[in-house]
């Protein structure tokens, strides 16, 4: 049996239309449910209807900014509390708060130790930590910048020294000194 010849041209481009076809129209993969529980505290929404467990993923996924500059670390956490007594979760960023849990006697006894102590140094793992102290070196400075700014700097670098050295070479062609 012969097939025409426009026929076979037109099998493989008719085969990439439809596969290409049928992956715009299957479902988006879903977005990750901690992701879905950080977005939606940060947009004020609703926190309620997850399980206990997709709380704490969206725990651990949470940024350190985020947790630092926001209530959303707070929020996730009642909600995770509502949810594992059944209540069904918090209402969002104006939701309230379930009640605080009570610190132990020996966190009292640090609060109260370090209220007293007015900012001395503190013991920690051993070591004297002294508050508003920053121990960086250059290396934990340098990795922490984002890579096309690092970039931008050594191009500035080698322009510096290009420029700086076909200047002093210039100089010392004509022999000046001053």
């Amino acid at each position: 049996m012969r097939i025409p010849r426009l026929q076979r041209h037109l099998a493989p481009t008719v085969g990439l239309l439809l596969t290409a076809m049928l992956l715009l129209a299957s479902p988006a993969r879903a977005e990750d449910v901690g992701h879905k529980i950080i977005r939606l505290c940060a947009t004020g929404k609703s926190l309620a209807g997850y399980p206990p467990s997709a709380y704490a993923k969206a725990l651990k996924e949470i940024s350190a900014t985020t947790e630092e500059y926001s209530e959303c670390g707070q929020l996730i956490r009642a909600a995770q509390a509502a949810a594992a007594q059944g209540q069904g979760g918090s209402s969002g960023a104006g939701g309230a708060l379930p009640q605080a849990v009570a610190a132990t006697p020996a966190e009292q006894k640090s609060i109260s130790g370090a209220a007293a102590s007015g900012g001395g140094p503190v013991k920690v793992a051993g070591q004297d930590v002294h508050p508003g102290v920053v121990h960086a070196n250059i290396a934990s400075a340098f990795s922490t910048l984002p890579a096309p700014l690092l970039a931008l700097i050594a191009f500035l670098l080698a322009c510096l020294l290009a420029f700086g050295g076909r200047f002093l070479r210039d100089r010392i062609r004509d022999g000046r000194t001053d």
